[in-house]
């Protein structure tokens, strides 16, 4: 079994990077307990359920310093709520499951390095979604989310971002909160169907508090670190790619 104390000093670094951009972590906890060899029937509970308290604490730092919107927020979270206990619900095959999170860890790393190159909020030329595209891609992330133990925020940030749909703030405290509620969902599903939260959630939850405080505190008022950003991205690559290829 992998040294716990040594897991949780890397979950509290893991929450105060990803904080920072409006990120619960779960990509990065994944990629740790992957490049340790946890077993798959541990990662997916441990995610969520980091990835809920990390959330929360970002949420709520991103709202009180007026970044949140309930109108860009509320469509994503309509339909991506029960996809993600659908998702959350449903058993996959440990090897399936280690592509599908490979391949979600990559998609993560991608993002990151590309975001390295941001230096502003880029909130010009922001324009609000339709409804329809909103709930269509709240439904499809939050099945994903689900299944693979990812909050979302991976895939809901480079969404707002690239089609211009919020700046980058905005975009860190709508996902924070798509984050919440998802991960919510999905570990409920997962729960329902038989699953169990690891016995050493205390100390890791500890660990993430502290890390997603000072991490969304930083986040919420100052450009994140580019270069930090990138490091994070490289670790997500090696875990990614170990998940697909590795058997």
């Amino acid at each position: 079994m992998p040294d716990i104390a040594l897991t949780g000093i890397a979950f509290f670094f893991i929450a105060l990077l990803y904080s920072t951009v409006g990120h619960a972590g779960a990509s990065g906890y994944l990629a740790t307990m992957a490049l340790l060899s946890f077993p798959p029937a541990m990662m997916r509970p441990a995610a969520l359920a980091l990835n809920i308290i990390v959330a929360l604490v970002t949420s709520i730092r991103f709202y009180q310093t007026g970044h949140f919107s309930w109108r860009l927020f509320r469509p994503f979270a309509l339909s991506s709520v029960p996809m993600a206990y659908l998702g959350g619900s449903l058993t996959v095959h440990a090897a399936i499951y280690k592509v599908l999170v490979g391949i979600a860890l990559l998609f993560a790393a991608i993002y990151l390095l590309v975001r390295t190159r941001a230096t502003s909020d880029g909130t010009e030329g922001v324009k609000q979604p339709g409804t329809t595209a909103s709930l269509a891609t709240g439904a499809i992330i939050g099945f994903l989310s689900g299944l693979t133990g990812v909050g979302g925020g991976i895939f809901l940030s480079p969404v707002l971002l690239i089609l211009n749909w919020a700046g980058l703030r905005k975009a860190a405290a709508v996902s924070a909160a798509f984050i919440l509620l998802n991960s919510l969902s999905g570990l409920a599903g997962y729960l329902h169907k038989g699953g169990a939260v690891p016995q050493n959630l205390g100390l890791w939850s500890v660990a993430v508090i502290s890390g997603g405080f000072i991490g969304s505190t930083l986040g919420a008022t100052r450009i994140n670190s580019p270069v930090l950003r990138a490091l994070v991205g490289v670790i997500l690559v090696i875990a990614g790619v170990k998940l697909v290829m590795i058997r």
